[in-house]
């Protein structure tokens, strides 16, 4: 089996965003505050990137992602969560949103490793 990551640009984008979060929270251990504007930028940038590779149907990622940066700009504007709590919070709701645009979008390859029009 051969793995293809542009078969779910979503997946592997929001994946890579949840690493980042995790990565601040847990391993560098950054204040509530710059966790709130991490989780908004790693969310914007994925976010933005899935619009344009699905661009036929980049309107579901897209408004799913500004949902998930203005939860983490809430959080950085006074919502009282901690660092770790809100990289689990976002990596969840990432994860949610990314198995619900799989199932909206169209691959831009086939299985076959075809490019689909």
């Amino acid at each position: 089996m051969q793995l293809k990551l542009a078969r779910d640009p979503a997946l592997w984008l929001f994946l890579v965003a949840t690493g980042v979060r995790l990565f601040s929270a847990f391993v560098i251990h950054v204040d509530d505050d710059t966790q709130a504007l991490i989780n908004a930028l790693a969310t914007a940038v994925a976010s933005a990137l899935v619009a344009l590779i699905v661009r036929r149907d980049g309107q579901v990622p897209a408004i799913l992602g500004v949902a998930q940066a203005l939860l983490a700009l809430a959080v950085g504007l006074g919502l009282h969560v901690s660092a770790e709590n809100q990289a689990l919070i976002m990596s969840f709701v990432g994860g949610l949103a990314a198995a619900f645009v799989r199932t909206q979008v169209v691959a831009p390859l086939s299985a076959a490793g075809d490019r689909q029009a």
